[in-house]
C-alpha cells in the first residue's frame, strides 16, 4: 500500500523534513525555514557528564518538542500514539497509511538499513508513506537520500529501540483544519498555497518568536540558551584534558556541528532563513536586525567547527563567546515582540532533555 500523491522531498533537518511531508499533503506547503520557526525550534545545549565519551553540543530544542509547538501554534489536529506492543505499533502506522495519510515516526537511526552513519540516536523522525509485505517507503533527509527504503524488519528495530530519547514506537499524523488554507486547495492538495497562507500564519508569527526567544534568554539552567553557549565558550578549551583521542572527537564534533547541526550552523541557518520569511509578514525592524544577527551567528558557528577541528581551542572558546554576544543580542530584540500567551497552547521550547551522550549524524 503506497499513499499516491506525496511529495517526498528531504530536508535539511529529519524532523521538519517528516512535517513537511505530512503538511504538504494536506495542502499546506511551508518552507523548512518557516517549520522550524513557527515550532520554536531553536535553542542549545551545552551537556557533559561522567557516562559520556565526550561533551554534548545541541543546537534545537528536544525531539518531538518542535512538533508539538508547531501543532499548536497553527492549530493543527496531531494525533499521537505510542505503545510497547510491536503489533499494535505497526497497526498504528497501517491504519493511516491504509487510510491515504502519510504518518511520522521517532525511532533510533542506528537500525535504518540507508542511513549513512551508524550512530544511536533514538530522536530520529521519519516520514513513512508506503509498504508491502517486506519494505517500508519513508521519506528522511536529503542527506540520507530523501525517498528511501529500509525493511519491516529493521524498522521495527528502530522504533522498539530504548535508550535516551527514544519513545514508545510514537507515530503521528497531522490535519489541517479549514481556514488555515482554503477548502479548494485542501480538496487538490496543491503543492504550494503560498497565496492563502500569509493571512492565516502571520498572526502566529509572533507568538513563536517571542516564545523562542524568552525561553533562550532565560533558561532554567546554565547548560541552556545564551547561558550554555556561554558556558561553552569557558569549557571548550579544556578539551585537550576530556579527550582520550582529540583527533578523532574534535573532528567528530566538527563534523557534527556542520552537517548534523549539532550546536552548530545548520540550525542558525534554518532560524536566520525563517526571520527573513517572518520580516516580510511583519515588516518589523526588530526582526530584520535579529535576521542580520543570526546571519553572522551562523557564520561564526562554522568557524567555531573549524577551529575545533583543527583542535585550536582557545580561539574556539573566544568565538562561541562572540557567538553567545550575538545571539544574546537577537534574541533581546525578538523577546518583546508578541505576548506569549497569544495564540494559546504554545509550549516552552527551552527544555531539553538530558541527550545521554548521544550525538546526531542528521540534523539533530
Amino acid at each position: 500500500m503506497t499513499v499516491s500523491g506525496v511529495d517526498t522531498r528531504g530536508g535539511q533537518h529529519c524532523e521538519t523534513t517528516a512535517l513537511g511531508v505530512l503538511l504538504r499533503h494536506e495542502g499546506l506547503d511551508l518552507s523548512e525555514a518557516m517549520l522550524f520557526g513557527l515550532g520554536s525550534g531553536l535553542s542549545f545545549v551545552y551537556w557533559d557528564a561522567k557516562y559520556l565519551d565526550f561533551p554534548f553540543l545541541g543546537g534545537r530544542v528536544k525531539p518531538f518538542e518542535l512538533t508539538r509547538n508547531l501543532a499548536a501554534t497553527l492549530g493543527l489536529d496531531l494525533d499521537v500514539r505510542e505503545t510497547t506492543s510491536a503489533r499494535k505499533a505497526w497497526a498504528n502506522v497501517t491504519e493511516a497509511v491504509d487510510a491515504g495519510r502519510p504518518v511520522g515516526l521517532q525511532l533510533d537511526s542506528y537500525h535504518l538499513e540507508y542511513f549513512t552513519s551508524r550512530v544511536h540516536f533514538g530522536g530520529h523522525v521519519v516520514a513513512l508513506y508506503g509498504y508491502d509485505d517486506s519494505t517500508a517507503h519513508l521519506v528522511d533527509t536529503a542527506q540520507q537520500g530523501g525517498a528511501v527504503t529500509t525493511s519491516l524488519t529493521s524498522l521495527a528495530a528502530a522504533r522498539a529501540a530504548k535508550g535516551p530519547m527514544t519513545a514508545r514506537s510514537r507515530s503521528f499524523t497531522l490535519r489541517v483544519p479549514a481556514g488555515v488554507v482554503d477548502a479548494s486547495v485542501r480538496d487538490g492538495r496543491a503543492s504550494s498555497v503560498r497565496g492563502d497562507l500569509a493571512p492565516a500564519v502571520r498572526d502566529r508569527l509572533a507568538p513563536a518568536i517571542t516564545a523562542c526567544a524568552r525561553a533562550f534568554l532565560d533558561p532554567p539552567i546554565a547548560n541552556l540558551g545564551h547561558r550554555g553557549i556561554a558556558k561553552a565558550a569557558k569549557l571548550v578549551p579544556g578539551w585537550h584534558a576530556r579527550s582520550a583521542d582529540p583527533a578523532r572527537d574534535f573532528a567528530q564534533t566538527a563534523l557534527l556541528m556542520e552537517r548534523a547541526g549539532t550546536g552548530g550552523a545548520l540550525f542558525r541557518n534554518l532560524y536566520r532563513d525563517f526571520l527573513a520569511e517572518a520580516a516580510d509578514l511583519l515588516d518589523s525592524p526588530d526582526v530584520r536586525a535579529a535576521h542580520a544577527l543570526y546571519a553572522e551567528a551562523a557564520g561564526l558557528w562554522t568557524q567555531v567547527a573549524g577551529l575545533i577541528e583543527r583542535g585550536a581551542l582557545r580561539e574556539a572558546g573566544a568565538a562561541l563567546d562572540e557567538v553567545a554576544r550575538v545571539e544574546r543580542e537577537a534574541m533581546g530584540r525578538l523577546v518583546g515582540l508578541a505576548d506569549i500567551s497569544s495564540p494559546g497552547g504554545i509550549s516552552s521550547p527551552g527544555g531539553i532533555s538530558s541527550p545521554g551522550g548521544i550525538s546526531s549524524p542528521c540534523g539533530d
